[in-house]
């Protein structure tokens, strides 16, 4: 990957400083509580007020129960000063996850992307640096869960330590919703590794503020996706982490803030990481050249800005081992025109997605979609996701609610596909048999380890509409008992039992239209047009069902490639009801 200029000062700017007084186990659960009552992970249609402003402007933080003076800190909420202060009269490392207990430092909540930092239960059960591998690890692929504080590690879960490899990290391209930076930048040796963040800012003043605050940063680089319009979150997780042997590409469902990644013991998220092995000096490929897995991540990295010095060194890794995969993205904004760019993006990206890995189907499928936030749904939404989930690209459903005009007929008659409304009511009737979303319901949430769940969302006046689709509910639980859950996944297989093609996506996205986005008729052009308002990434792993390994209705097969966290199947939520953002 491309590498910047060194420069010491990155060091002291970010060195930090060790807190010496210690929580109690009560103080602990409450910056835990806060922290993600404070940052909740939720989109513009979920919640009224945009996660952004919850995030960065909101007046209504720790900062007004605690105040604290906001003179000399800047985004990052590091008062730098004080830290150089401190590092110089420090004479120890600072640890691996979890970190010695300390009190949250004070951040100022007015332009802060960082949560109040958590504060790990014990020192207890910590990965020593020493034992961390290098070199590439998961050279065809791999799904994992994160690893959570206080449960036995089974070898299918992963510390974030363990994902960045930091002993010879020589960049990190790092896309988040969330940031608690001073603990990120615990788990990176900043001195040595180059940084590019990937962040939301919908206004150019908090662009431009961000940029002043840093610029005394020379290896850390800010990237600004673009949120014009009608885009409201920018809420793509991905890290692209280069080493002198490799190219690690992870996917998380996590945001970059430690009780994501396990450290208070209450939440837990999943992973997908690939090592690509660096190509000889002598060898390079192009963009046209990769994998298709290749240049969706390369179009999407261009979509979202990012320098493209870092963009063409990609080229210098073999993606061989990504062309059983297929790297899927929602990118901000309209999407219509020449080239059909509506195609390879959102819901209908997704669908071509599947076509390309040879997985499309006629066949009913059972569709299980674990989520930590549901917007506002309804039959005809669960609708394009299927259809996608067959390998249809958007022009279906698209064909359903804007039939063919015919010359022959007044300009106000329009000719209904024959058998359409036939079909249309058929495939209904199927995914309100067939797909399953999995959301906590509030009794498995209060009866948590947390207790409450600020960064899983759903609003009652989406659940208490006529038109939600109530029967797809089902109640989830983490098969480690007492975690809620914020991972993103879909596990998608055919109804007939046999030899056949399943496949799981794991990424950003979750149940709603927000993530995926939604198709409509141009009113100029006259033609398709896909109206996104989030970013979003995830990647798709296909899956072969063997025959007696797990039913029909069965997701055994998926284990051993991706976890299933949750206890299957879910119960209905009868009369429950699911856990309401507002309740926390």
């Amino acid at each position: 990957m491309a590498s910047l200029d060194d420069d010491e000062d990155l060091k002291r700017a970010i060195a930090l400083s060790l807190q010496e007084e210690g929580n109690t186990g009560q103080n602990v659960g409450q910056s835990f509580k806060d922290a993600i009552a404070l940052d909740s992970e939720t989109e513009n249609e979920d919640i009224p007020e945009a996660s952004t402003k919850v995030a960065l402007e909101t007046a209504t933080t720790s900062d007004e129960r605690n105040p604290a003076p906001s003179v000399g800190l800047g985004f990052l909420g590091l008062d730098r000063k004080k830290m150089e202060q401190e590092r110089l009269a420090r004479k120890r490392k600072v640890s691996i996850s979890p970190p010695p207990p300390r009190k949250a430092p004070r951040i100022s909540a007015r332009t802060t992307l960082m949560s109040p930092t958590l504060v790990s239960q014990s020192t207890t059960d910590t990965a020593s640096e020493g034992h961390i591998p290098t070199g590439l690890q998961f050279p065809r692929g791999t799904v994992k869960k994160t690893w959570a504080f206080g449960y036995p590690r089974v070898g299918d879960d992963v510390k974030l330590e363990e994902v960045f490899q930091k002993h010879d990290l020589s960049l990190a391209v790092l896309s988040s919703f969330q940031w608690d930076v001073e603990w990120l930048f615990a788990k990176i040796n900043t001195r040595n590794t180059h940084i590019t963040m990937v962040m939301q800012a919908k206004d150019e003043a908090i662009k431009q503020q961000y940029r002043q605050e840093t610029a005394y940063m020379s290896n850390l680089r800010l990237c600004f996706p673009s949120m014009d319009g009608q885009v409201n979150c920018m809420h793509s997780k991905l890290m692209l982490l280069s080493h002198p042997t490799h190219l690690r590409i992870a996917i998380p469902t996590a945001n970059l803030v430690p009780y994501d990644w396990g450290e208070s013991g209450d939440m837990e998220n999943i992973v997908f990481l690939i090592d690509l092995p660096r190509l000889p000096d002598d060898q390079r490929t192009t963009p046209e050249k990769l994998t298709c897995f290749g240049r969706e991540l390369v179009y999407f990295l261009e979509a979202m800005g990012l320098g493209r010095s870092i963009i063409t060194s990609i080229c210098n890794f073999d993606f061989a081992a990504t062309r059983d995969y297929a790297f899927v993205h929602t990118i901000g904004g309209a999407h219509t025109g020449e080239n059909d760019p509506w195609r390879r993006t959102g819901y209908c990206g997704l669908g071509r997605a599947i076509q390309e890995l040879g997985l499309a189907t006629n066949q009913a499928l059972n569709v299980d979609f674990v989520t930590s936030s549901v917007g506002s749904l309804n039959i005809e939404f669960l609708a394009m996701l299927y259809l996608a989930a067959q390998g249809d690209d958007g022009s279906t459903e698209y064909q359903w609610r804007n039939p063919v005009v015919t010359k022959a007929r007044s300009r106000q008659s329009k000719a209904v596909p024959k058998g359409a409304e036939t079909a249309q009511r058929r495939l209904e009737d199927h995914i309100r048999e067939s797909f399953h979303i999995y959301f906590p319901t509030h009794e498995t949430v209060k009866s948590s380890k947390a207790g409450f769940a600020g960064t899983i969302c759903f609003q009652p006046k989406w659940y208490n509409s006529p038109s939600f689709p109530r029967q797809s509910m089902r109640d989830c639980k983490s098969t480690r008992a007492g975690l809620l859950m914020h991972s993103k996944i879909i596990y998608v297989s055919q109804k007939e039992e046999g030899d056949s093609a399943s496949w799981a996506y794991v990424g950003s996205a979750n149940c709603s239209e927000s993530a995926w986005g939604k198709l409509s008729k141009d009113r100029v052009l006259k033609s398709p047009k896909l109206n996104c308002r989030n970013w979003e990434c995830g990647v798709i792993v296909p899956v072969r069902m063997i025959v007696g390994k797990g039913g029909k209705d069965d997701l055994a097969q998926f284990e051993g490639i991706v976890p299933v966290p949750m206890q299957f199947p879910g119960e209905q939520y009868g009369d429950r009801k699911p856990w309401y953002y507002s309740e926390q």
